[in-house]
């Protein structure tokens, strides 16, 4: 049976700013904000307080509900600030960084000959087990469970996504540890997809299936593929690790260090030359944007991640823990009166009233953030089953989360899902339903009732 995985549903959205496929060294960031949002589900418990100095690789903070989960500082230097919410929620917690980097010595494994519970508990000591997500729920993997199978998506299909091809190339040796070491977790298969017609790095790695993936996005969605390669049920778990973490875990095993690099790519039409960058995980964007071409006069809007799923954040905020992206384009509060009446020629759309973009497949666009309507109640139309190539009902398993039907949204499929996989959904709804924010709504619901 052929490994490849052709995908027909779908939308590219091809958008002005991709970047060129050079390397620079950002500038070297003052501080680096670590948030707990962006590990969702997660309670923390602050080890590290106020005043407190830390290696790269000393525990920051844990979960509440489990002390295993630790929660690691990606530089050495001291904490300055623990920033807090309502009833005193730990926001963020800033770290002064040192000139000069330390790290933690965790000690090099021997990939080849570790037992499984020797990887687990290396893994969960060095802060790197949060690079491991899982399905059901899309939250941080339980270490108690083990997953039936192991995906990795190493093709991205999103608008303006950084290139995986060109950024993990030389860390074979990384990737093939980092795998290795996974495969002892589980009793299945480790899965790797690559692009059909790309040279990947991530190709000539051993012990893994290897899958060629082609079509529109979301074909390099990891929920894509783990829904055309082997579905997750009730009562199954499968773990998602991103392909630029499999590189830090990798580094971890081979040198005992946590280094917490990424490769980020700064892409949009607001940028005047979109390249990529090496920084680390939590660095403040300010050290990339404005010295690298930002127009700071500029009315844009800047995204950690891409267009379809990333988070806005303001000049001065910072990387988030797992986004390689920084997208930024210009911001979309102004209306065009009357805009609607009139054929539309710069914009994309699945439908071919008004909108003309599928008489030129191959255009590039320069977009805003308007999201040229309103919210309103959901309009029966079909547009959704386009664009989503998971063999779900994606109307009525969006209905069934607003609603709060938990046997229906299991029957419907809700275990294999994440957020990211409704995104173009929500881009082509003609309601303006904030689709992911459904869906996350519902697995929040069902982590808390079902578990």
């Amino acid at each position: 049976m052929s490994n490849d995985i052709r995908i027909k549903k779908g939308l590219d959205i091809k958008l002005k700013g991709a970047a060129e496929k050079t390397v620079e060294q950002a500038i070297i960031s003052n501080y680096c904000t670590i948030r707990p949002e962006d590990f969702h589900g997660i309670i923390p418990k602050l080890i590290a307080k106020e005043g407190t100095a830390v290696q790269a690789g000393d525990t920051l903070f844990h979960d509440k509900s489990n002390e295993k989960l630790i929660f690691v500082s990606p530089v050495s230097g001291k904490v300055v600030e623990v920033i807090r919410g309502p009833k005193r929620r730990i926001d963020a917690i800033k770290i002064e960084a040192d000139k000069t980097q330390s790290y933690k010595d965790f000690g090099k494994i021997a990939v080849e000959t570790a037992k499984p519970e020797d990887v687990k508990a290396h893994l969960l000591a060095s802060g790197c087990w949060p690079f491991v997500k899982q399905r059901p729920y899309d939250v941080v993997a339980n270490p108690e469970r083990s997953p039936k199978a192991i995906f990795i998506s190493g093709y991205a299909s999103a608008p303006l996504a950084a290139d995986l091809d060109f950024t993990l190339q030389g860390k074979e040796a990384e990737l093939q540890a980092a795998v290795t070491a996974l495969g002892k977790l589980t009793e299945g298969t480790v899965h790797v997809s690559v692009g059909a017609t790309a040279n990947s790095p991530l190709s000539g790695l051993k012990g893994v299936t290897l899958h060629k993936v082609s079509g529109p996005h979301p074909s390099g969605n990891v929920g894509t593929q783990i829904n055309k390669i082997d579905p997750v049920n009730k009562g199954e778990v499968v773990w998602t690790i991103g392909a630029q973490d499999l590189v830090i875990i990798g580094e971890l095993l081979l040198t005992g260090k946590f280094n917490a690099e990424r490769i980020v790519a700064l892409v949009g039409s607001s940028v005047q030359k979109p390249r990529y960058f090496k920084t680390l995980i939590g660095s403040e964007v300010s050290t990339i944007i404005y010295d690298k071409g930002i127009d700071k006069a500029g009315h844009d809007r800047i995204i950690s991640g891409n267009v379809l799923t990333g988070k806005e954040i303001k000049a001065d905020g910072s990387l988030d823990y797992y986004s390689n992206v920084i997208s930024v384009i210009p911001e979309g509060d102004d209306y065009e009166f009357f805009g609607w009446t009139k054929p539309v020629f710069n914009k994309v759309s699945t439908s071919r009233a008004l909108t003309f973009s599928w008489l030129n497949p191959k255009k590039v666009y320069d977009l805003n953030t308007n999201t040229n309507g309103e919210h309103r109640a959901f309009v029966t139309t079909g547009t959704y089953e386009e664009v989503f190539p998971l063999d779900i009902y994606p109307l009525q398993i969006l209905k069934a989360c607003l609603y709060k039907d938990l046997d229906e949204m299991e029957a419907l499929g809700m275990y294999e899902v994440a957020p990211e996989d409704f995104a173009l959904t929500e881009f082509v709804c003609v309601s303006k339903q904030p689709h992911q924010k459904i869906i996350r709504e519902g697995l929040d619901l069902m982590l808390k009732e079902i578990g």
